[in-house]
């Protein structure tokens, strides 16, 4: 069955290199070290590019979480897949896999996130980010509870950090699957249900 979350094809194609101006590719020069196989743009800044004011400002602000932000790899990581898998997002999921896996998430702790933080295996800040994650899902706030459990693990920056990078990969998925983005080739695909 198809998931109801997923365009079938992609409903905003990529910008192919003959519709770039000086504008777009001076934008996506921006992003030049994060190239698919080919070292054209990946699908998804191909695709915001064609609104290239919104592209800047939104590769700006990701950068800081992504690459400048402060919260630890291994927790930013998983609290991007969990949101891809909440998401149910196959572009998200399979990039995110792949950093994941490039920073050390080995395949069974990638494969358990699904399972969210009640599975075995997870570190105290691990369970508490992938709970936070949970709880922004469900209710759009991070309980009192595990928020004063996760002032015992992380500075004030890391602490605004975590929501807005839940917010900003809910944000992602939110588009992603609604343009139909497709996935590069060889990326991991999305795991099946948990039950």
């Amino acid at each position: 069955m198809t998931n109801p979350k997923r365009a079938l094809s992609p409903r905003i194609p990529p910008l192919s290199t003959d519709e770039w101006n000086a504008a777009v590719a001076g934008r996506l020069a921006s992003v030049t070290g994060m190239m698919d196989g080919d070292e054209r743009p990946l699908n998804i800044f191909a695709t915001l590019a064609r609104h290239a004011d919104l592209f800047q400002a939104w590769v700006d602000f990701g950068a800081m979480l992504l690459i400048g932000g402060e919260l630890p790899a291994r927790e930013r990581e998983l609290v991007i897949l969990r949101v891809g898998w909440h998401c149910q997002s196959p572009y998200e999921w399979g990039q995110h896999a792949t950093i994941g896996a490039d920073i050390g998430l080995t395949e069974a702790e990638i494969a358990r996130v699904p399972l969210g933080p009640q599975s075995g295996g997870w570190s105290d800040t691990e369970k508490l980010v992938l709970r936070a994650t949970d709880e922004l899902h469900a209710v759009a706030k991070i309980s009192d509870s595990t928020w004063a459990l996760l002032c015992e693990h992380f500075n004030e920056h890391q602490l605004i950090e975590l929501p807005i990078l839940v917010g900003q990969y809910f944000l992602i998925c939110f588009a992603m699957n609604s343009f139909g983005v497709e996935s590069e080739p060889g990326l991991p695909s999305l795991p099946p249900s948990v039950s």
